[in-house]
């Protein structure tokens, strides 16, 4: 049953999530010059501070699982569309890592903690692809 994220559980917009295949971590940017896109380049994303890429690498210990909601495209301007998903998972005490693109935003939680995640989720009233 798809969504458009209009409907409301507890208050918060129902989506779609689905799990994006593989492991992916965290590097620090500090010259983006250095970064070779492909590769497993999920996201860029640039700051004050340099930067952060997120990369796919199967074989990382420390890896994250990342989750998307742009399959069911939502206007940039739409408010309480990642606040819908971070709320459960920081109010259960999961850390999470995001990033926007213009039509959806990725969102990694720990891969050691994704069956946990994904629990949270659903609790919440999303809907999870695995």
């Amino acid at each position: 049953m798809a969504h458009d994220g209009d409907d409301k559980a507890g208050g918060a917009r129902i989506q779609n999530l689905r799990v994006l295949e593989g492991r992916f971590v965290l590097e620090r940017v500090s010259d983006v010059r250095q970064v070779v896109p492909g590769a497993g380049l999920l996201a860029l994303v640039l700051g004050p501070d340099g930067g952060a890429a997120m990369r796919r690498d199967d074989t990382a210990e420390d890896g994250w699982v990342a989750l998307w909601n742009g399959d069911d495209a939502h206007d940039p301007e739409a408010t309480g569309m990642l606040s819908a998903i971070v709320a459960p998972l920081a109010a259960n005490d999961l850390p999470v890592w995001t990033a926007a693109s213009y039509d959806g935003d990725l969102v990694l939680v720990p891969a050691a903690r994704f069956d946990e995640a994904i629990d949270v989720l659903r609790a919440a009233g999303h809907h999870v692809a695995v």
